[in-house]
């Protein structure tokens, strides 16, 4: 550790204010002492630095001849007074601090400038990289969010065309009253080939006795007479009825839809006059 009186003597040592023993006894200290070595050489470092610092002053042309001219009547009379270096030793020693405080004040100052340019170019760099987090994952979401858009579309076009492709394999026929009293009847009727079923509503046909049926009949040119198709009743009030009905044999080929007026039960093959009759 390096104590308060080597402080003072490397200021003197840096200032060349040392001579004779006391020079030879701290070059030979500094030698063996590299702590006290590295801090002589900051402190001359730091005063060539405060050298360079000072502004240069041009002295007055008369200023050489007239020191001159003091030094040679005075050498005549003078008495040679030996130099003291401790007799300065407190002066040299505040004027190396003052230097060093001045340096150090300095470099803190410049240290301080630069440390805030570090943190507001690292702050500028966080902001940039959070909004490009940001934008990456606003355009992610909208990706994703057209991806589910295109997805669901396709879905909803495969279902049209595939509801596009059924309806072309059904059968839908309007079936028109036969019945003077009551043209006003009409009826729709649906057959599904694939699962040999389908669906008749029928509106404002008359209500039925008691001991009547409606009767509809699938007209299959393989077959010689209309296949059966099912017994309805209609409601008294509206004339309206929906059912689902299966034929009682395989249809292949579905030319006409019929519904006849038979009597309670039923028959195999129709007896009463045609009601309502497909085109």
């Amino acid at each position: 550790m390096i104590t308060e009186h080597q402080e003072e003597l490397a200021c003197l040592y840096v200032f060349g204010l040392l001579e004779g023993a006391e020079l030879a006894a701290f070059e030979t200290l500094t030698g063996q002492d590299i702590e006290l070595q590295h801090y002589v050489d900051g402190l001359r470092e730091t005063a060539n630095r405060l050298a360079h610092i000072a502004p240069e002053v041009d002295l007055p042309p008369q200023l050489k001849e007239r020191i001159l001219n003091q030094v040679i009547v005075k050498t005549e009379t003078a008495k040679v007074i030996p130099f003291r270096p401790m007799a300065y030793l407190g002066w040299a020693a505040a004027a190396c601090f003052a230097l060093v405080a001045l340096w150090a004040g300095r470099m803190y100052t410049i240290t301080q400038t630069e440390n805030s340019i570090l943190r507001q170019q690292q702050e500028l760099a966080d902001t940039t990289l959070r909004s490009l987090q940001n934008q990456s994952q606003s355009e992610l979401i909208l990706t994703a969010h057209e991806l589910d858009d295109a997805k669901r579309q396709i879905a909803e076009l495969n279902l049209q065309l595939q509801d596009q492709a059924d309806l072309a394999r059904f059968k839908i026929a309007p079936l028109t009253s036969l019945l003077g009293n009551s043209p006003e009847a009409i009826a729709v009727a649906v057959w599904n080939p694939d699962q040999q079923q389908g669906v008749l509503s029928v509106e404002k046909l008359p209500a039925l006795a008691a001991n009547q049926d409606y009767q509809l009949w699938v007209v299959d040119p393989q077959y010689p007479i209309p296949v059966d198709g099912g017994l309805f009743q209609v409601d008294p009030v509206t004339g309206h009825a929906r059912i689902k009905f299966h034929a009682n044999k395989p249809i292949k080929t579905v030319a006409k839809f019929a519904v006849s007026l038979e009597r309670k039960g039923g028959v195999p093959k129709a007896e009463g006059p045609m009601v309502l009759l497909s085109q």
